[in-house]
């Protein structure tokens, strides 16, 4: 083959290679595709596949489909005190409407999120100017979402973007106040404390009281019931005493001599001076209890154990058997 009329057909194949390549294009499953011919839009491709458009006359502009997220980060917000905080937002949104996202900003994204950050900085203000400190801390944060999400909707719409949600990532007060608002909280705080431990020690007052007066109460009730039970014991014992003497005087006469035997002469020091014939030691002279008659006619004391002395240890008696400063005992 002659080389000029080869290369001819070479040239010939790389126009029609070029020219194929410059007639079709691949849309994706991720994209949304506008053919636009001098700057109008001719026809909208939203499946995947392989299109064919007019060479040079005709050019393609590649919409994304998936969900975009946007940040805008360090906003200034101010709520009714006066306060000022530094709000980081998400926004998630898609373009849904391809034709008036390109009729709009061109299909240019960066565009896009630039309108929406001027419409979210006016929402953000509108939502934190109407709330208090801590309803914008946490009391409200889903409505005050949503209130964003809502009043961004209609400017989105306008350049072709659904918007599917706004999330508040982080609201922080400015550095400038944050520690003049922690120290106001931390004294909040601690007057919270003291009061609450005010309210205990009070409490704890109370309930004491409560309790020795209780304790009181039972105490005194139990002094009481105690007298009562002593003075039925007093009167039983005296009842019994009563009716054993009833019963049998003499064997109650001695039973009551060796009773007083028993306690005047407790320890070992125990030293009685008495007269042999005295009545105390009646039941010594006789199993009968009856007192010797006296030596010189002097008439006896009457019965029973009275006219028992005892002396401490170490008391002497005196001359002709007459204790010398006796110490009376004690006798029943």
């Amino acid at each position: 083959m002659n080389p000029s009329i080869r290369n001819g057909l070479l040239i010939i194949l790389a126009v029609i290679a070029l020219l194929a390549y410059m007639a079709t294009f691949i849309v994706d499953e991720r994209q949304r595709a506008l053919v636009v011919q001098f700057g109008e839009i001719k026809r909208e491709i939203d499946e995947p596949g392989l299109y064919f458009k007019i060479p040079v006359i005709e050019s393609v502009v590649y919409i994304p489909r998936p969900l975009q997220f946007f940040e805008s980060n360090d906003k200034r917000v101010q709520v009714v005190d006066g306060r000022r905080y530094l709000v980081d937002t998400i926004t998630m949104y898609r373009i849904d409407n391809a034709r008036r996202f390109r009729e709009s900003v061109e299909a240019n994204q960066q565009d896009a999120e630039d309108r929406l950050e001027t419409s979210l900085d006016a929402a953000l203000r509108a939502t934190y100017g109407k709330r208090s400190f801590d309803a914008a801390l946490s009391q409200e944060r889903e409505q005050m979402m949503r209130e964003i999400r809502d009043a961004l909707i209609p400017s989105a719409r306008e350049i072709g973007i659904q918007i599917v949600d706004v999330r508040i990532r982080r609201t922080d007060l400015l550095p400038e106040v944050m520690q003049s608002t922690y120290d106001r909280m931390s004294a909040e705080r601690l007057a919270e404390a003291e009061q609450i431990r005010a309210v205990g020690t009070e409490r704890s007052l109370q309930i004491r009281a409560q309790a020795d007066r209780t304790a009181v109460l039972l105490v005194s009730e139990a002094e009481r019931d105690g007298e009562i039970t002593r003075g039925d014991g007093d009167a039983e014992r005296s009842r019994i005493y009563a009716e054993a003497y009833s019963r049998s005087p003499e064997f109650f006469a001695f039973w009551r001599s060796l009773e007083a035997y028993r306690k005047s002469m407790q320890g070992n020091n125990t030293t009685l001076v008495l007269k042999p014939d005295s009545e105390f030691f009646s039941f010594f002279n006789n199993a009968q209890g009856e007192a010797s008659p006296a030596p010189n006619g002097a008439p006896q004391p009457g019965p029973g154990p009275a006219g028992a002395q005892a002396i401490s240890p170490g008391a002497s008696a005196a001359p002709g058997g007459a204790p010398a400063a006796p110490q009376p005992a004690q006798a029943e």
